[in-house]
């Protein structure tokens, strides 16, 4: 089983997909406006909502066809993504972090299921428990809070891809080609993810020869 890595801000990832997280948000988009700048541009009151500037980033990433542009915005959607709005959930995640990078399982374990009875629409704390879970290696839980994660943010191209790689290992290749297709609908610019999607293709044609 290809083991997990837990970041700062926590996509459910693994080591075939290093460029699809990052540690830190990006201030601006090199060489081109931040998408969510762009789009304030045209708004009289210059602000946008936390999900308006969710969808914006999510559009932009879908349009964006050059991989180290794509990666840039999907650094901001993660930011997006992991900033809960309260900061008592924020200090439970950092404390979270912690705990899992001192190999203190059961601690982070706790934390998280504090952050998700408290807010349990914060996508990031599903999917950060998702990580978890999968590092302690309870597959059937680390699945369920993947589902979680896509049922709050479909678009979450981080659990989709950790749901790739499980259903991969299940054998269920059929199926994680069809989430692979999805995170390219959402993310086309990723080459880890056509890679893996490029393999399985080919595998599932070879077996039907």
């Amino acid at each position: 089983m290809p083991a997990m890595r837990i970041f700062a801000l926590s996509y459910l990832a693994l080591p075939i997909l290093f460029a699809l997280t990052a540690s830190a948000p990006h201030a601006a988009l090199a060489d081109e406006q931040n998408p969510v700048e762009k789009q304030n541009s045209g708004n009289s009151s210059g602000t946008l909502s936390p999900k308006q500037q969710l969808d914006n980033l999510f559009t932009a990433l879908k349009r964006q066809r050059d991989p180290d542009q794509a990666s840039l915005i999907a650094d901001q959607i993660s930011a997006e993504l992991s900033d809960s709005g309260s900061a008592t959930i924020n200090l439970l995640m950092q404390w979270a972090d912690k705990a899992i990078q001192e190999k203190r399982n059961a601690a982070a374990m706790d934390y998280l299921d504090q952050v998700i009875s408290l807010k349990p629409d914060y996508v990031e704390g599903w999917n950060r428990r998702a990580t978890l879970n999968f590092a302690i290696g309870d597959y059937r839980k680390s699945m369920e809070d993947i589902n979680q994660v896509l049922r709050i943010e479909p678009r979450h191209f981080g659990a989709l891809a950790g749901m790739a790689a499980m259903l991969t290992e299940r054998g269920n290749d059929a199926q994680a080609l069809r989430v692979w297709d999805r995170f390219l609908e959402v993310y086309p610019a990723n080459r880890s993810a056509q890679e893996e999607a490029g393999k399985l293709s080919e595998k599932l044609a070879g077996s039907r020869t």
